[in-house]
């Protein structure tokens, strides 16, 4: 599962990155610690021209209830019970009737400078921060979106959950099952076509290049979903891979561990 990530950046750059506009009545400020019940910035198919706030965790427009029922959504459905990450059957969130209307019209993307997992017993009582190497933030996870309303009072909640599949190399390193879908950015405008093909949505839930990626270990302080502050995004531990940063002299210099100043983690 996906229950926690990282959204630091400024409007401008948001703007800038995903072609979009920030209405004055949104508010986006950083947190490192975007938890399930918070609102959280969204881009929808329906307005993709824009940011929108959305909360994280979805209510499906049939439930009685605003209850968060889904914070993930399986990409595989109810297939692949044992995460097998070599799975390559069907994608059994068309047919899952919590998904099968979103996934084909109410996609989102999920700008995210990274996410947080743990391992599968420990879950976030040994959290490691994943990113993108090389400083690609923000980017894109694939997600789908629902509106519900209450009957009784009319009040709208827009939520939204994010779409996972199975785990790459680097998320089986910190012996987590599942990985969010992160779209490459070539992929983002068609993630959000009302005229995509349902065969070329399920074809782009697949795991993210694990060699493009990293992680480094954070303190448990993190799964306070309370907790927001810098300091929870700085590292204990070694990251999992080693990187190499290319000089212009052409020698190779291994980076350590996240940078400990500001928050700029990665």
């Amino acid at each position: 599962m996906c229950g926690r990530y990282i959204l630091t950046e400024t409007v401008e750059i948001l703007e800038k990155r995903f072609n979009v506009t920030v209405p004055e009545s949104v508010q986006i400020n950083p947190s490192f610690n975007i938890s399930p019940g918070k609102f959280a910035p969204v881009i929808t198919n329906e307005r993709p021209e824009v940011i929108q706030l959305y909360r994280f965790g979805l209510t499906p427009f049939w439930s009685k209830k605003s209850s968060m029922l889904f914070i993930n959504a399986r990409a595989e459905g109810d297939q692949n019970p044992e995460d097998d990450p070599n799975y390559k059957g069907a994608k059994g969130i068309i047919t899952k009737p919590s998904f099968r209307k979103p996934i084909r019209s109410q996609r989102c993307l999920i700008p995210a400078d990274a996410f947080i997992e743990g391992p599968a017993v420990e879950k976030l009582n040994k959290p490691y921060v994943v990113y993108l190497q090389n400083k690609v933030r923000p980017f894109a996870m694939a997600g789908i979106w629902d509106q519900w309303t209450n009957q009784e009072t009319g009040d709208v909640i827009n939520s939204f959950a994010i779409i996972t599949t199975v785990a790459n190399l680097l998320l089986q390193k910190i012996n987590h099952p599942r990985s969010p879908v992160i779209l490459h950015p070539d992929q983002e405008r068609m993630w959000l076509s009302n005229d995509l093909p349902l065969a070329e949505v399920t074809g782009m839930l697949n795991p993210y290049p694990y060699e493009l990626m990293n992680a480094y270990p954070v303190s448990p302080a993190i799964k306070n979903p309370k907790a927001d502050e810098p300091g929870l995004i700085q590292p204990v531990g070694e990251r999992i891979m080693p990187e190499y940063e290319i000089k212009s002299s052409q020698s190779l210099r291994l980076e350590g561990m996240g940078n400990r100043g500001r928050h700029k983690f990665l």
